[in-house]
């Protein structure tokens, strides 16, 4: 089925607003769900400034050939938590890009496994550069990964 991608899910005049408004206004106001969210059925599902939450639910349609789910899905997760929690402590104006992204798996997630929680946080955050963590965790309390971002402020 194919929806209208709306290439921004933030106002005209974003830029005057904070990261965490920002954020607030895509994803909560205005209860919009980036396409990837869709795709991979996570989303949002807290925020404060420096820290963001995302749930995600794998399934069969997220499987690799070997039948865990695929690296690339705690990989998105991550990234989506460890961005999401800069771009929280963005000052107007500001924007940002990844420079770097590092993934380390510590277990298989399997499809039916139920949900799991990313927390993404703020380590550091600068003129120049931001740096953020996450922990991507099961219901059943176990570390599936975890991760870190550098990313450049512009």
């Amino acid at each position: 089925m194919n929806k209208p991608i709306n290439a921004s899910y933030l106002p005209d005049n974003a830029a005057e607003l904070d990261g965490l408004q920002q954020l607030k206004l895509a994803f909560f106001d205005g209860a919009q769900r980036a396409p990837i969210g869709d795709t991979l059925d996570f989303g949002m599902t807290e925020m404060e400034k420096g820290k963001v939450v995302f749930t995600g639910y794998p399934a069969e349609n997220h499987m690799n050939p070997i039948g865990t789910i695929h690296g690339g899905y705690a990989a998105t997760l991550l990234d989506s938590a460890l961005g999401c929690s800069i771009h929280t402590m963005l000052e107007p104006g500001e924007r940002y890009t990844t420079v770097d992204l590092n993934v380390k798996y510590i277990r298989a997630m399997r499809p039916g496994m139920g949900a799991v929680i990313c927390t993404g946080e703020v380590v550091h955050k600068g003129r120049r550069i931001a740096t953020a963590e996450a922990r991507l965790v099961g219901e059943d309390g176990k570390l599936y990964a975890h991760g870190s971002t550098t990313c450049a402020i512009l």
